[in-house]
């Protein structure tokens, strides 16, 4: 059953792949904002997966973060979620992101619980 306070936490190692030069939202070979709200939403998925219906997901609907400090190329960043609303299908998360030197963000993620199927029927 999905009630407020499920946790998850993600850590990755950023490589080329994850940077702002790489993304196209920067130059820098910096952790991307785009790359750190993909990881926030990962985080928040995952965590309630495990609750959900046989032929269930969650999509985001919203998101609304602060990407507030730079991790170079080879940094380390862990991301933690918690589930802190469940409003029938709606689900709000807070999301922060650290690296070595603290909170390089933080926010808030709405997911919606989808059936799957039905979900990508109406997009035919």
């Amino acid at each position: 059953m999905l009630e407020a306070g499920i946790k998850n936490e993600k850590i990755i190692t950023v490589l080329e792949k994850d940077t702002a030069a790489s993304h196209g939202s920067g130059t820098l070979p910096v952790f991307a904002t785009p790359a750190m709200i993909a990881l926030m939403e990962k985080t928040a998925m995952e965590s309630v997966a495990p609750f959900l219906q046989e032929g269930e997901g969650t999509v985001g609907t919203l998101i609304n973060v602060k990407h507030s400090a730079a991790t170079p190329l080879g940094g380390e960043v862990r991301c933690e979620s918690e589930l802190v609303e469940v409003d029938r299908r709606r689900l709000v998360f807070t999301v922060r992101a650290f690296d070595n030197r603290g909170m390089i963000g933080e926010g808030i993620h709405e997911r919606f619980i989808v059936n799957n199927e039905k979900f990508m029927a109406k997009l035919k």
